[in-house]
């Protein structure tokens, strides 16, 4: 019997819970009879996988993704550096990276794809989220409508990105920040090919309906959404999350196609090995 592959997924939620690894476990869940599925408590634990695994899914977090103790954010970047740089040496038996919300901005920081930057208030719903020509053709993003809807909460973006910089990694900006015609306000980068094998959302494609409303009908989270952002954002996400053509299908599309595009490549290069 062929062994099986290797997943590593890292909790970067530092200890606090969260439905979006609930989510990442049970996409990842799906796949269990390719994977052998290993968890990560990155920053609260200092866990941290080697580069033994196959893929690698990164999640959100709080916090300012530019900040870390020293230990857990050094490591994380180690990890993604080399992984990176086994890539570049490696035409074969490549590593598949994906980065969620915190994990993104890390990235798009570590590799100084452009301006992070503080938003002046949170964003926090369901919103819209629209795809550049790249994310047209992209063989994940070509299988979602534009705009594509997805769960969007964040205190820092990318913004005014370094095209140079972009060109000299061969990494392509797929989607963008809703249109906002009464704000002049740059919009945010959503989602980045890093390279073949490495994708990053500012947005949570792992976030399903049926938690979220859970979630958000929780008395006590209720109050607060709408506290902070008033009942109308609070009434217009709970359409949005029982609309099946929004969050549900970037739910089912996301990192579904990540995943089965990985494995078609790892075994595509496998056959050719033999």
């Amino acid at each position: 019997m062929e062994a099986k592959l290797r997943l590593a997924i890292l909790d970067m939620n530092d200890g606090k819970p969260n439905q979006g690894m609930r989510c990442i476990r049970d996409i990842t869940a799906m796949y269990s009879s390719a994977f052998d599925i290993d968890e990560f408590d990155v920053r609260s634990k200092n866990e941290i996988p080697d580069l033994e695994y196959d893929l690698y899914i990164s999640s959100g977090g709080p916090g300012n993704p530019m900040e870390g103790d020293g230990i857990w954010d050094k490591a994380w970047y180690n990890l993604i550096g080399d992984l990176w740089e086994h890539n570049k040496v490696n035409q074969y038996e490549k590593k598949y990276v994906f980065f969620i919300c915190h994990s993104f901005q890390m990235a798009c920081f570590y590799f100084e794809l452009g301006q992070l930057a503080q938003r002046k208030s949170t964003s926090f719903g369901v919103m819209p989220i629209h795809q550049t020509k790249f994310g047209e053709h992209d063989q994940i993003f070509k299988h979602l409508p534009d705009p594509l809807y997805a769960v969007d909460s964040r205190d820092f973006q990318l913004i005014q990105p370094d095209l140079e910089v972009f060109n000299e990694h061969g990494a392509k900006i797929l989607a963008m920040e809703k249109i906002r015609t009464h704000v002049e306000l740059e919009r945010a980068i959503m989602a980045v090919r890093f390279s073949p094998e490495f994708v990053g959302t500012q947005f949570h494609p792992e976030a399903d309906p049926i938690g979220m409303k859970i979630h958000f009908e929780k008395p006590e989270i209720r109050q607060k959404v709408i506290d902070n952002f008033g009942q109308k954002k609070y009434d217009v996400m709970m359409e949005h999350i029982d609309d099946p053509d929004k969050i549900e299908l970037t739910h089912n599309t996301v990192l579904p196609y990540f995943i089965e595009n990985a494995l078609e490549s790892i075994y595509a290069t496998k056959s050719v090995l033999v």
